[in-house]
This record gives structure tokens, sequence and C-alpha cells, in this order.
């Protein structure tokens, strides 16, 4: 069986992948198409607008924390219930983890799953040139197939023609175009774009500003082979796992929420800016990443609920803290203003907003038992947060080396509470969701 799967990819950062990417989801939605998003990389917000666009969950593809099998099994798995896949690429298409090659690149994922490749091109300021940059961007690495050319942000549809011209003259197909509209823009804050839930676009504007692109030729050049995927039936639940949703937590990767429930749980949703306590008859707590910052006067205002988180890690049973969990467990939390507020107290840290942003993969060693994962075990990771501890971690819970050499230990684990600025994914290590779901059972 043959679908239509492609990846969008640009020369760099800013080009307007995540625009074009939820535009063409809605424009092929809105054709009748069952359309499923996907995502390069750990990113927790552009997701959003392209899950919102397809009217269907956004999975993150990322060949640094999920290894190639593991990532084609679950691409294959989601994409088996949609006519069209449009996967959204992150930076330029061969930026990977180093300049000395295209691993974990746009590029790289592209072979893996054996997709063509549309180059978004910011034309902007360019005519001609566009053609040599797609050009550049073609010939540059072995085993890219590109498809084509979306040019994004033109001035005008003669703007738009004279690039398609030049286009041709390299053997590259123009797909289509959107004209330059602040409308499109997604505003951002610190660490990054503003999720669909809190800005984004009039449907009906947006589909009219997606006229000029060119579905059909799109859908002609991007047909692909099916891969063949396997899909296992849940076990009845076992344990029931409460998990915060809500505008301060919300970065879960669904794929890593489906192996917990593949595993055994029941994943039961509670707000700690709304609620008045944990849900009742839960086996464990997680707490994921978000933006607590931003709602720390409300957090420090919902005292029952912070006494119950409190009353649940006294129980005894798995508390996981990730991000902007570890900083709503700690004792407080001081805003980018120097305002200090009272968070939870599990763990006996206290953290602030810093000027600075910490990210980048990383290769972590557990240092302690934890609810996730023996002492001694080497994990795969993410850092993405502008807050810091105000001082050295006590109870440390990983330990990695900084590009420089330098050692990093970080985060807390000590019984049953893990809390880290880790951002981890279970779907790309089964064995931290059973582990979690039995200890919680």
């Amino acid at each position: 069986m043959n679908i239509n799967r492609f990846v969008l990819a640009a020369p760099g950062s800013g080009s307007g992948k995540t625009t074009v990417a939820a535009l063409l989801c809605l424009a092929l939605r809105a054709r009748g198409l069952s359309v499923q998003p996907f995502k390069l990389g750990p990113d927790y917000l552009d997701p959003t607008h392209l899950t919102r666009a397809a009217g269907r969950e956004t999975r993150n593809l990322d060949s640094f924390l999920l290894a190639p099998e593991r990532l084609q099994t679950l691409f294959a798995r989601a994409a088996a219930q949609a006519e069209v896949c449009v996967i959204e690429g992150v930076m330029g298409l061969y930026d990977g983890r180093d300049p000395g090659s295209d691993e974990h690149s746009t590029a790289a994922l592209a072979r893996l799953l054996g997709a063509r490749v549309v180059l978004v091109i910011d034309a902007g300021g360019m005519a001609r040139t566009v053609a040599a940059v797609a050009a550049g961007l073609r010939d540059f690495g072995e085993g890219v197939n590109v498809a084509g050319v979306i040019l994004n942000r033109v001035g005008s549809v003669r703007h738009a023609e004279l690039c398609a011209e030049a286009l041709t003259q390299v053997g590259l197909a123009c797909l289509g175009f959107l004209l330059q509209d602040d409308a499109l823009r997604l505003p951002s804050r610190h660490l990054g774009l503003l999720s669909a839930q809190q800005a984004s676009w009039d449907e009906a504007a947006a589909l009219a500003a997606a006229r000029y692109l060119d579905l059909d030729a799109l859908l002609n050049v991007t047909r692909a082979p099916d891969l063949s995927s396997s899909s296992s039936m849940s076990p009845p639940p076992s344990t029931r796992i409460a998990y915060a949703f809500d505008s301060a937590f919300h970065f879960y990767y669904p794929d890593a929420l489906d192996e917990l429930r593949s595993c055994g749980a029941e994943l039961v949703p509670f707000s700690p800016l709304e609620d008045a306590g944990v849900p009742e008859d839960v086996g464990g707590l997680l707490l994921g990443g978000g933006y607590p910052e931003a709602h720390a006067a409300e957090l420090a205002a919902n005292e029952r609920m912070r006494r119950s988180v409190r009353a649940f890690a006294a129980s005894g049973r798995p508390v996981v803290g990730e991000c902007g969990g570890l900083m709503y467990l700690s004792e407080t939390l001081e805003d980018e203003n120097g305002v200090t507020h009272e968070m939870c107290g599990v763990v006996p840290y206290r953290t602030r907003m810093a000027r600075r942003l910490s990210l980048g993969y990383r290769d972590a060693l557990s240092l302690a038992d934890s609810p996730l994962l023996p002492a001694g075990t080497a994990i795969r990771g993410h850092e993405f947060h502008f807050s810091t501890l105000t001082h050295e971690p006590t109870h440390p819970a990983y330990r990695w080396r900084t590009h420089d050499g330098q050692e990093v230990a970080e985060g807390y684990a000590r019984g049953n509470v893990l809390a880290s600025y880790l951002h981890l994914h279970y779907g790309g290590f089964p064995a931290v969701a059973a582990r979690l779901v039995e200890r919680c059972q």
C-alpha cells in the first residue's frame, strides 16, 4: 500500500517550517484527508499547532532519544491510521548534533523513513537565488530525495512566479507559496512558540492564506511505499497514575504516555492550578514540564493541592517530576521579577529563573535507585529550561559530561521521589515505563 509522506525542511531555523506544516495539515484536512503530523526533535510547543490543524495528535520523532528501529516502529504505528503524513524537520536540513555529520538531522530522518523532502525557503529579498539555495540543499547530501520547494513570505504572486521560473532551471518544482502575512506569524516567549492553546490562527483566514499551496502537485510527488507496522493491544489497567495537565504542566510526548498505557497504566489527568488535590486511588504521580514560572502565584495560592502533593509523596508512592515538575516539587520558586513563591516542599531544593537557556541532549548516568531507573543505568534525555537551582544538588539523580568535559551532577533522587531537569522519552526506553508502572502497582 502507498501513502503520502514527506519531510518539510529548510536552510535554517526561522524559515517558516511550522507555519507551512500547520497550513498544509489544515488544507489537506479540509480536503477530507486524514493527516498525521510528526515533529523531528524534542519540541513540545510546535507540535501543538500541528495537532490543532490536523485534528490528530502530533508524534515526536527524535533519532537521539529513539533508536532507529524504535523510531520506525512508532512512526509506522501512527502513520498506519492516516492517508498523509506531514513531518516537520528541525533547524536546517543537514543540521544535527555536531557540524561534522548530519547524524540526528532532518536529512537523516528523511533517509530513515524513505520520505521525500519538501524544502521551505523564505523567499523574501530573493528571486533567482532561491534556485541556488534549493539546488545546494538538494545536492549537498547523499540519499536526500528533494521533491520540490514551497516558497514562504513572497512579496506578490509575480514574485512567486519569478522564483518558480528560476527553480525550473535547476530541475526543481515549485509546490506553491505563501504571501508575506503578519497574521500568520505565531507569537513566542522564552521557551519558544506559544502553544496552540494560547495562540492560534483564525481557521478561515488560514485556509485563505493556503490557497496558493499546490496540494495536487504535492500529493502527486510524495507517494511512498507504506512502512509495515505491528499494533499491540494494551493490557487491562493494573494501576492508575495521575499526571498533571493544565496551562502550567503540559510537556509530554504522546508516545511516552502510550508506553505507560501499554505497560498497564490508566493515566488520570489533573490540574495543580485548579483542583483541590491529587486524584484518589492512584499509585503514582507524574508532573511534566511546562510553565510553572508563568503561573507561580496561582500554584502557590492553591495550598490544598500543595498539601495533597506533600501527603502523596509521604505515603511512599512514586513521584516523578520533570523540569517544571521539579520546580513545583521544590520548596520555592523565584520568578523572573525576583518574587519568591512557596511550592510543594517535597524536594529540599529552591529554584529561580535565569537569563540563560540550558539546552541540549544528554548522555546521562543514574546515580541512585529511583522510580524510573536502577542506579548505574545509562539513559539519554534532553534539557530545555531557563530556571536553575540556587544551590548545588544534595541528592543528585544523574551525572553527565558537557561538550567541554565538565562533569555535571543534576536532579534529586531519594526513596520514592525523582525530580530532574532531564526530559526522558519513555517511548524510546520501554524498560523505564515498565519500571514506573511496576512501582506504582
